[in-house]
Formats: structure tokens, C-alpha cells, sequence
């Protein structure tokens, strides 16, 4: 994949990554902010401001008027908030996507932020909360951040923030923050798929350029500090028990970084993996079960999720230990840690098979690491993981000391299951 990198004056960055095999073309307009960059009383104004900016522009004055053009030439089109980026993107058949780059440069740089629908989108977002909240496998990682981080730090608090924050939202909070955080320096425009780059790079110049120059936003860094397994129960009548169970870890670009998704891969991804191999297939426990690791510039964490009968809850905890145990006392076999590197390096090559995926890769990629990590480098990260490193880095991260297990359930024995984390 050849990616074309240009900054502007200003210090925005465009990416234009052409797939002339392809019938599609997408662009993303990524910024480096999120629920991270907020205070508590902002919590959640990020994750608001981007719902804000599909209310309308001067030049298309409603949500409805943004929709229907884009309706109109078949697009795939919405925006997410992460804590550390937020993004607005639209997919469309390559003889489209003028319109789509109009569109999304529309609403990233003009958006009008008008107060009735301010007032109206209040319960669009509550709702919203609301919804997830019956969704607790949706929800525990919020219980987890916060017993991971703190609730006192940004990272651990959730993307769309209370109600009474939503409530209280003014137009001023939104600008304000709009201007602090959507800073060229701290934005990247991507456009991956079949389109004409001479003709796409002068729209962005000419869109984007005008945005004023400005420092990028500043996050509070975060140092792990525990000395004992916690335990964090969110009381809830369910059908399960839902839990997290997770352990401090490493951040992008650490030196062991590759080593901590091999051993991320053979515990807990694929229906193949150890964990889902003993936690479903062989006892029962749950219906999905998986491992991923989550990491940011300063910090990160690697975790276990599963939903569990009630009265199981326990056996399948022990369960999961007793894997992390063993894969820090046993050193992988060969054919185990080939076959977590070909599906690493297989689901690698697929997620990047279509332009939607190469163009949020790549956004991504420069906002995270401040380049575009290539597929090729990816493959020789994985390839260079020994099954000592695998061991090495289960060692040092799976501690009793540093164990969290959030929980979303009618529980409320979390002394109970403190002892339990503890006498693993």
C-alpha cells in the first residue's frame, strides 16, 4: 500500500493512499482529541460536540439536508469518539466521492452548532446513555476503566459522560472546546480508494488550509500505581454476570509491544485461542470469551471479557487465572506461536482490504504513533516475537498484585472475590 503524506502550513496532514482496484473511495477527517482531553464538568462534551457537528452548516442548514446528500449517492457515512480521537467519515462509490469530500469538509470546519439543536440533541445523547446502560456487556469496560484509572483521571471516565453534564452543555462550552482541541496541527485528512489525487489534494488544501494554527492539546499523563488485586462491582439485575478482568500493560511504540499481542493472540483471539478453548469449548462457561489489549501513548492494559451464569462466576475467574498462570510458567510450543503469528498476520491483511479500513488505519496510525504503520512492518514485529518473549511479558504483566476484575452483576461480594484474586 503506497500512502502519500503531505503537511500543510498550517500543520495539518493529508494522507492519500490510492487503490485503483477498488470501486469505492472513503474519507476520514480524524482529530487527536477525545474524553481524554476533557475535564470532570466537560466529561462527555466531545463525544456531544461531534453529534453536534451533523446539525448543520451555512451551506446545508439541517441534519436533514447533510443526510439526504449523502443518502442520495448511497454513502455509508457516521463519526465515533474515542478517548483519544474522534473522526467524521463517509464510503461512497468512487464516482461520488466529490461529494462526500464536500460534505465531510462541510461539517468538520463549518459547522453552525445552532442552540435549539443543542437543546434538542440533549435527549438524543441521554437516550443514548440509556440504551447502552441495558447493554452491560457494552458497559463494563466503563466500570473497568474506572478501577484501572481512577475516576479522578480522564481515562477513567467514560466517552459519553453523566446526564448532568449533558444537561448543563452550553453553545460556549462547545466552541471553546472546539477551538482548543480541533487544532490543524492535531488533525489528519485521509482519502483512500479509487480517485484522482491532483484533484483531491487541492479540495483539502483549499478546505482545510484555512484552519487557523494552533498548539495541539495537552492530556495528563497517567503512572499505574497498585499494590493489590481490586475489585470494582457495578450492582445490577441481569441475566449474567458480566466481568472484565485485567491487568495493567504497555504502551504504543514499547519495545515489547508486538510480544504483548502475540500473547494476547494465543490466550484470547480465535476460536482457537487458549481461553476460549477452556472457557467455552471445553467447560462450558460462557458463550464468548476474548482477550484484547488496549494502549495509549503513556499507558495501556491488557484484559479478558466474559459473560457468565451467575453462580459460575468464580469457577471461570479461576479458570482464566489458571491459563495466565501456566503461559508465564510454560514456555509456548513452536506450532502454538506460528499459528497466533499467521492469524495475526492474516486479520492484519484483511482489515486493511478495503478502503474504509485503509483510511481509518491510516488516520489512525498518525495521530497514535505520528506515522503510518505499513503492513509489511507490522508482519516483521510479529515475526521477530520469540516464544521467550511471549513468556518474558507474561511475567511481568501478569501479577497478583496488579489483577482488576470489573463487574456488572447482582453481586455484592466483592471481598469474597478479592480473596479469590489473591490466593492466585
Amino acid at each position: 500500500m503506497k500512502y502519500n503524506i503531505r503537511t500543510l502550513k498550517n500543520g495539518l496532514r493529508i494522507v492519500l493512499a490510492p487503490m485503483p482496484g477498488t470501486e469505492t473511495a472513503t474519507v476520514i477527517a480524524m482529530t487527536g482529541t477525545g474524553s481524554r482531553y476533557e475535564n470532570d464538568k466537560e466529561n462527555g462534551l466531545a463525544h456531544f460536540l461531534e453529534h453536534m457537528f451533523f446539525k448543520g452548516t451555512k451551506k446545508r442548514p439541517s441534519a436533514r439536508a447533510i443526510s439526504e446528500e449523502l443518502d442520495a449517492t448511497g454513502s455509508v457515512y457516521n463519526a465515533f469518539t474515542a478517548k483519544e480521537r474522534t473522526a467524521y467519515y463517509a464510503k461512497v462509490s468512487s464516482r461520488y466521492l466529490d461529494t462526500a469530500l464536500d460534505v465531510i469538509s462541510d461539517i468538520f470546519l463549518n459547522s453552525t452548532l445552532p442552540t435549539k439543536e443543542i437543546t434538542k440533541e440533549r435527549g438524543a445523547v441521554i437516550q443514548e446513555i440509556d440504551m447502552y446502560e441495558d447493554m452491560p456487556m457494552r458497559t463494563v469496560d466503563n466500570v473497568f476503566d474506572a478501577l484501572i484509572y481512577g475516576t479522578g483521571h480522564p481515562l477513567g471516565r467514560t466517552i459519553l459522560g453523566p446526564k448532568e453534564n449533558i444537561r448543563a452543555f452550553s453553545r460556549k462550552d462547545f466552541a471553546a472546546y472546539f477551538k482548543r482541541n480541533y487544532t490543524p496541527v492535531n488533525t489528519v485528512v485521509c482519502v483512500a480508494g479509487n480517485f484522482s489525487e491532483e484533484k483531491v489534494l487541492a479540495k483539502i488544501t483549499r478546505e482545510f488550509g484555512q484552519l487557523k494554527h494552533g498548539n495541539p492539546p495537552n492530556f495528563i499523563p497517567f503512572t499505574p500505581e497498585q499494590d493489590t488485586p481490586r475489585v470494582a462491582i457495578k450492582e445490577k439485575k441481569t441475566d449474567q454476570t458480566h466481568f472484565i478482568l485485567g491487568v495493567p500493560a504497555y504502551p504504543y511504540l514499547h519495545q515489547d509491544e508486538y510480544a504483548l499481542l502475540v500473547l494476547t493472540t494465543i490466550l484470547g483471539e480465535g476460536m482457537s485461542s487458549r481461553l476460549f478453548m477452556e472457557v467455552r469449548e471445553k467447560r462450558g462457561l460462557a458463550y464468548s470469551v476474548h482477550a484484547w489489549a488496549e494502549r495509549y501513548p503513556d499507558t495501556g492494559y491488557f484484559a479478558v471479557q466474559a459473560g457468565v451464569e451467575h453462580a459460575k462466576l468464580e469457577k471461570t475467574i479461576t479458570t482464566i487465572l489458571n491459563e495466565l498462570r501456566k503461559i508465564k510458567r510454560v514456555k509456548v510450543s513452536d506450532a502454538e506461536l506460528k499459528k497466533a503469528k499467521q492469524y495475526m498476520k492474516g486479520t492484519a491483511a484483511l482489515r486493511l482490504e478495503t478502503s474504509d479500513a485503509v483510511a481509518e488505519h491510516a488516520a489512525t496510525s498518525l495521530i497514535n504513533l505520528g506515522r503510518i504503520r505499513a503492513l509489511d512492518e507490522m508482519i516483521k514485529g510479529i515475526d521477530s516475537v520469540s516464544a521467550a518473549d511471549v513468556q518474558r511479558v507474561a511475567k511481568d504483566i501478569f501479577r497478583t498484585d496488579a489483577l482488576n476484575l470489573a463487574i456488572i452483576g447482582p453481586r455484592k461480594d466483592s471481598e469474597k472475590l478479592s480473596r479469590l484474586l489473591k490466593s492466585r
